[in-house]
């Protein structure tokens, strides 16, 4: 599997499913209000839809964001497309200028619009269009595949964070595996998920029973048996590494369900000491980890999260600025309350 690849199972990995109850009960709400079942269409599944990634039955949508990605298709050759493709490159400047319909819209109702080049094939110059470039526009599709898989890959991992590539996408899992490929361990165990263990494997690394080091990473599956397998390796090995430390974080119905550091917690239990490291938040290693396999300095970093105690404190413990976004005050961050005012 290639590293984009192993990157998109990564990030999929760590999706969670659709929270079931606070959408019946979306839906058991909008069935119950004053009007007619089903008259206000789209916007009543959005609402369903809404509850079931929040978990809360009732949302307050307060920002908004529409994203315009242009591309260009080979198959225009065939003559079979209704305009050209100067068309795409014209309507994506447009776009940024406010002469479009959907940027008139984005204006009326105050949302953002960002338009991104996927694939423009002919130039242009203008720099508020974000270049996210696979290429010159797809192949002829009539003569052969639009795309290879990898840009496929890459597209999607593109679509996920917008604003970065997948060689810019840092997971846990990954910068675990860095730092082990860094520190030059040769071999490790895996106590987490299959995920995991193809993050290791893609940099060189090979996962064994018989190794120097564990790495202790999130698993749903975590049961007794598993545990005591990475005791047996744990009590011998040279290094525990964890992924991250957080103890629980936000499930379905308000409950909280136990992230990594409840297995780390376990292995530490059983072994009766603490793991040697752990490279997620806030622990700035992970900044570190980055840094040199960047060649950044700390100074070069703006880091923008919702999370004060271990975005915004990863943070200053590395010496690098910060941006918190969320109602909060900080007085010792500058805080904002949506993205777009990071450009001012």
């Amino acid at each position: 599997m290639e590293q984009t690849e192993r990157q998109l199972v990564s990030l999929l990995s760590e999706i969670t499913p659709l929270y079931d109850v606070p959408m019946r009960e979306a839906k058991a709400r909008q069935d119950a209000l004053a009007k007619p079942p089903g008259s206000l269409g789209l916007l009543e599944d959005l609402s369903v839809q809404l509850a079931g990634i929040t978990g809360q039955v009732k949302n307050e949508v307060s920002h908004t964001r529409i994203y315009v990605l242009a591309a260009d298709n080979g198959v225009v050759c065939e003559g079979v497309s209704s305009a050209p493709q100067s068309v795409t490159r014209a309507q994506a400047i447009n776009l940024t200028r406010g002469l479009t319909g959907a940027s008139c819209l984005a204006k009326h109702f105050g949302d953002e619009l960002v338009v991104a080049d996927m694939g423009i094939a002919l130039p242009y110059a203008c720099p508020e269009i974000l270049n996210r470039s696979l290429g010159k526009g797809t192949a002829n599709i009539a003569a052969g595949p639009a795309m290879a898989r990898q840009t496929a890959v890459r597209g999607i991992l593109t679509g996920m964070g917008l604003a970065c590539s997948y060689e810019e996408v840092y997971t846990g899992s990954y910068a675990a595996a860095l730092y082990a490929h860094q520190m030059g361990y040769k071999t490790v165990y895996i106590m987490g998920s299959d995920a995991l263990a193809e993050e290791f494997a893609g940099l060189g690394v090979t996962v064994s029973d018989h190794a120097e080091v564990v790495i202790v990473g999130y698993d749903m599956d975590f049961n007794y048996q598993k545990l005591t397998d990475a005791l047996q390796v744990a009590l011998r090995a040279d290094k525990i590494i964890a992924c991250n430390l957080e103890h629980h974080y936000p499930g379905e119905n308000a409950k909280r369900m136990p992230g990594c550091g409840a297995m780390v917690g376990a292995l530490e239990g059983s072994l009766g000491r603490k793991v040697d490291y752990s490279v997620g938040k806030p622990n700035p290693l992970l900044m570190d980890i980055i840094c040199q396999d960047k060649g950044l300095k700390p100074e070069e970093i703006i880091v923008v999260g919702d999370t004060y105690a271990s975005d915004i404190v990863m943070a200053h413990k590395y010496g690098s600025r910060a941006v918190y976004i969320g109602e909060e005050s900080h007085e010792d961050t500058n805080c904002v309350r949506k993205i777009s005012e990071l450009l001012q």
